[in-house]
This record gives structure tokens, sequence and C-alpha cells, in this order.
């Protein structure tokens, strides 16, 4: 007998100074599917988040609402916490990074850090903005491009020819904040002494714990010398203040990681069934995934372990890393209004048909993901409409008119029955692999062989024919089991469909199901499972993206 795996599963954390858009969702759909397949196949998998709620520049977005920045956390927290659950994200806890257990493991993880002799302290000069009284992050200085002599751009990169440098090399450098002429100013900062963990690092980073691109990545910096890390900045600012210090506070990304533990730890004392410890200490049997975007591994793949390895935790089973999304082959455009936010899809079209599509597209690369919108509609009509649903069309109304509800009490094809089953091996590896789209390939194939096998038997034929009731009963109640396992394959992907399906069919489409098929068993009436996407859907969607879009541009203007 298998034991049951105990899976503790993450997300990165959303920033809470903004909307959720359709390339966060890629990975809380991505990560979702996984942890439905782990429960589903009978693991125990708890799934946590919580917003990112720290920052300069949420200070900066309550100042510019009038509201305090708790009031706007909490605002935000609400709209994500709607949009997930609309997107039927099943987490087991979404909580906050402002939260007291936060503070604590912070605290903690850093008293470890200093205990040992991780920390270091040293004075920097950095640029200031003397008209807020704040010391100036890169993206918060804007200047002319000292290489092609673009304005307004950001104090690191330009825009415009793609040029890198530093800020004090921008001509005419402002504040982006309140734009007075920044100065230079010192200050003492606190730094992780990453080298310490170097030889650590380089076994983690090549154990299997990432995928090799990304380990590949990783050992770039590793080859060229790791730096220290700059984990404090100066009052004002909005997070935990550093135990010990005046003034100073934990810097975002020192805290956000932190974070998983924080949910985990809230989901613990409110379930009381669950042991934080059990799942964090240093020689846990448990297995901890996070999923997260490529452009946060410097963050998972080297700090995050070698600080949780310098405070006696474990650290993860693997980072699995996905890449961004475009829209129709570019870059997600306001003007274009494929910039769409989680909340605009919603109100056009349904969540499934984009959980679909993202699974359809998804690998276990760090590839970037094209939601081609002509595309996204004539996949979505033409597997989930044309073809899976039409096998219950094709077969349920037969049952229900000529057989009072009940499938035959024996099977009449169990080759055919057994084919679909035993795809289930390969199936289930590929949803484990993170395959998704592998696993959709394998469902559709399965979900033709059962057309074609309706198309052939023709019960519409024989249904006219005197004597046939029988063999109209048996090809109609073998659609149905078909039917029936394409939608326990699908059912991580399409939560909301297999539920109805659950209903019409009396069945809990549960996994260990595929290798016991319906007779002799009562269906409830056939109703349409899915509707198809008209184009005017998504023409109607792009135009209200960019109504969202002039709307924050009319209130930045008014604030600003």
């Amino acid at each position: 007998m298998t034991t049951t795996r105990e899976i503790l599963v993450t997300s990165a954390l959303p920033y809470a100074n903004g909307s959720i858009h359709l390339g966060h969702m890629l990975e809380y759909i991505q990560t979702d599917i996984w942890v439905r397949f782990q429960r589903h196949t009978g693991n125990s998998c708890h799934y946590v988040c919580a917003d990112d709620a720290h920052g300069t520049a949420i200070m900066l977005r309550a100042e510019q609402e009038g509201i305090t920045s708790e009031q706007l956390i909490a605002k935000v927290q609400a709209e994500h916490e709607q949009d997930f659950s609309n997107f039927n994200v099943s987490f087991d806890n979404f909580y906050s990074t402002h939260s007291p257990e936060n503070r604590e493991f912070s605290e903690y993880i850093y008293r470890a850090c200093e205990a040992k002799g991780h920390i270091a302290s040293r004075t920097i000069t950095q640029a200031f903005d003397p008209e807020k009284q704040l010391f100036l992050a890169d993206r918060f200085i804007k200047g002319t491009c000292p290489k092609c002599k673009t304005e307004d751009q950001y104090g690191d990169n330009c825009e415009s020819c793609g040029a890198t440098y530093s800020p004090s090399d921008l001509i005419n450098p402002k504040s982006a904040i309140s734009g007075a002429t920044p100065i230079q100013k010192d200050s003492t900062h606190l730094f992780f002494k990453l080298p310490d963990f170097e030889e650590l690092l380089k076994q983690w980073t090549r154990s299997g714990s990432l995928q090799s691109e990304i380990a590949n990545k990783l050992a770039e910096w590793l080859d060229s010398g790791l730096q220290e890390w700059d984990i404090s900045r100066d009052a004002p600012y909005f997070g935990f203040e550093i135990p010990g210090q005046k003034n100073k506070f934990f810097y975002v990304w020192l805290d956000a990681p932190i974070g998983y533990m924080a949910s985990f730890k809230n989901l613990c004392d409110r379930t009381e069934k669950l042991d934080f410890d059990h799942y964090w200490n240093k020689n846990s049997n448990t297995e901890l995934y996070h999923f997260i975007g490529k452009d946060i591994i410097n963050f998972h793949g080297l700090f995050w372990p070698a600080m949780l390895h310098a405070a006696d935790f474990r650290t993860p089973t693997a980072v699995y890393a996905h890449g961004f999304l475009t829209v129709n082959g570019q870059k997600m455009s306001k003007s274009r209004g494929t910039f769409i936010k989680a909340g605009t899809y919603l109100r056009h079209l349904n969540p499934e048909y984009l959980r679909y599509y993202f699974a359809a597209k998804l690998n276990n690369k760090v590839d970037d993901i094209d939601l081609n919108l002509e595309d996204f509609v004539q996949r979505v009509n033409s597997d989930l409409v044309g073809k899976v649903v039409n096998i219950a069309s094709r077969s349920a109304g037969f049952i229900s008119k000529k057989f009072n509800g009940q499938l035959s009490s024996a099977v009449s094809e169990p080759e055919l029955l057994n084919a679909f089953s035993n795809e289930q091996y390969a199936i289930a590896d590929y949803y484990e692999n993170r395959e998704f789209g592998k696993a959709i390939k394998s469902v559709m194939a399965l979900a033709d062989q059962a057309n074609q096998y309706i198309a052939d038997k023709a019960p519409w034929v024989l249904a006219k024919q005197e004597g046939s009731e029988q063999q109209v009963q048996d090809i109609c109640s073998t659609g149905l089991n078909m039917f029936r396992m394409l939608m326990i394959y699908l059912k991580p992907i399409l939560p909301i469909m297999t539920q109805d399906a659950a209903r019409f069919l009396n069945d809990n489409l549960a996994w260990s199901g595929l290798n016991t098929p319906l007779v002799g068993h009562s269906i409830e009436k056939f109703k349409p499972l899915m509707t198809r996407i008209e184009g005017i859907q998504i023409e109607a969607m792009l135009e209200d993206s960019k109504v969202e879009v002039a709307k924050e541009l009319a209130l930045k203007e008014k604030q600003g």
C-alpha cells in the first residue's frame, strides 16, 4: 500500500498595492491544478499564500489615496481574495505578511542569523529625497538616460535603449515621488552575509530542487561570487522594525518568503490538526514546494534556503519557476486593452475557460506562455464544448427518455473502457511533473475516441429500429462512462464543470473510480455543462480593460 504524502505548497505572494491580473493568475492556476491533483489522488496537500503587504510602494500608494497603509492592504486583500475565490483557487489559508506570526518568524530568523555571525553592518551612500525625507530606491529616481539622452527614464535602466547604469549617472535626476533633486546621504545598513553559504547553495541548487535552466542561471551568480544582501531600510517605511535597531526596518524581501511560514502557522493554530514543526523542522519528511515566476529566482533559490538553513529550518523540496504571460504574442499592453485584470476577465468570461487554456499551454519549463485570444476561443469551444460535453449530450438524452435515467446493468465494451482507465498512469505522471499540456493532449485523444465510437455506433439510428433498445442503452452507457473518466481526469483543471458533471452522473468522480465503471446506475437529467465563447465577449473584455486603465490614469492625475 502506498503511503499518503504530506505536502505543503505555496505560490508567490501578490503585492498588496494593486489588482491581480491574468499574468498573476497564470501562477495561481498552475499551482492550484497541481494541488488539486495531489488531493484528487489521495495525498494530504495544504496550499497557503498571503498578500505581500510591506514596502515603500505600499506606503506611498496609501498616502496617494489618503488612507493608512493598514487600510490600503485590507482593501486590496479583500479584492485579491474575491478574485482568487472566483477563479476557484483552493487556498487552505490566504493571509498577510503584516501579521503577528510573520513578525515573530522574521525576528526569530534574523536573531538566529545574527547569533551565528551572518549579519554585517556598514555605512552606504544612497540617493535621498530632501523634500519627502526618505531614501530612494533606484525605481523612485527618474532622469535623462546618460547613453541615448531619452528623458523620464528610471534610475537603473533605460527602456528606450536598454542601457543599465547607476542612478548617479542619470542626467538631471529627479525624485519620482516629489520631483525634488536627490542628494547623496550616508546611512548604516544591515547585510545578510550570503557568501557564508556558498558551499551549501552550490550543493542545494544542484540537488534536483530546481529546474535545470534555473540551476544554470543561479550557477552564474555563484560562480561570479555572491554578494552580501542588504536587508534593512530606513524610516519612514511600512514594515517590521528590526529588533535592537532604531528606525531600521526589515526590507520587504526579507519578510515576504517568511510569509509562507506565517500563513501556515496561522492555519495550524486555527485548525489544531496540523503541526507546524512537523512540516518545517530541518529533519522533516514532509514535502515543501514553492511555485514562483522566473523573475524572483534569486530570492527563492539563494537568499531563502540560506536563511532557512541559518535558522535551522528545513529547505524547500523544490522551487518551480514559470515564465511570463504574453497576450497575442506581445507583452501585456494597457493601450491595447490586453493588460487584463482578473476582475475584468470575470465580468465577461467563465474562469474555467482560462484554467483550461493555461493548462493546455503549461509545461514544466520556464518558457513564457502566450494567451492568443483567437486560439483561446477556438480551443475552448472545440475541446470542451465540441468534444467533451458533446459526448455527454449525445448519450444522456436517450438514457433519460428511453431508460428512465438507468445505465446498463453490465459493461458492453470492457476493452474500450479498460483502454480509457489505463491512461491514468501516464496522465498522473504528467500532472505530477507539471506537464499539464501533455495531460490535456492525452485526455483530448480519448475524447476523440469516445466521439468516434458514438458516431460509428449511431444510437440515433438504432433508436428508430425495433428490438435495438439494449444496444442503444449499452452504447449510451458506454459513452457516459467514457465521459465520466474524462471528467475524472480533468477534475483538477475544471472544478466547477466537474461538480456539475458529478451531480448529473450521481457520482463523486473520485480518481479511484477510474477502475470501476458505473453499471445499473441512475443519472440525472442532462443540463448543458459549458457554453461556447463568442468573439463579442472577448471584444467587450478588451474594451472594458481600456476603460479600467483610463480610470486609473485619471485617478493618478487627480492625486498627482
